[in-house]
């Protein structure tokens, strides 16, 4: 039976929804949707090139602290507030996988939790 490994950020939000961000189970990685508002030193993220990559920033960071890599991600999904910018997230998500190359997918909702925020995404990884 594979094992399973919960990853999580601390967040009060884990609690009280009751989820995580990322699991394990054999060789396959699951991370929740994940945003981006605020930059490390705390400064607002207003555009959808600044957030993804904020975000994917957050990723990587998730998967290194699973013992992979952007290498190993499989699949991406981004849910955007405004798919007119999409080349803005497009852009971004490239800097991080232009030679990877996951499956991506990317549609536009109506709105996400937070009226400021313009993306969230969420990935796959198969080790």
């Amino acid at each position: 039976m594979n094992q399973r490994k919960n990853y999580t950020t601390g967040s009060e939000w884990e609690e009280i929804i009751g989820y995580c961000r990322a699991v394990k189970v054999g060789n396959t990685i699951e991370i929740a949707g994940t945003t981006a508002t605020k930059d490390s030193d705390g400064n607002n993220l207003t555009t959808l090139f600044d957030q993804t990559k904020a975000i994917l920033e957050k990723l990587k960071q998730v998967l290194i602290g699973a013992d992979a890599s952007l290498e190993n991600v499989v699949r991406t999904r981004m849910f955007i507030t405004d798919i007119s910018l999409w080349e803005q997230a497009a852009k971004a998500h490239g800097l991080f996988f232009k030679d990877i190359k996951p499956v991506t997918t990317m549609v536009e909702v109506r709105k996400l939790i937070d009226p400021d925020m313009l993306i969230e995404m969420e990935m796959t990884a198969i080790l």
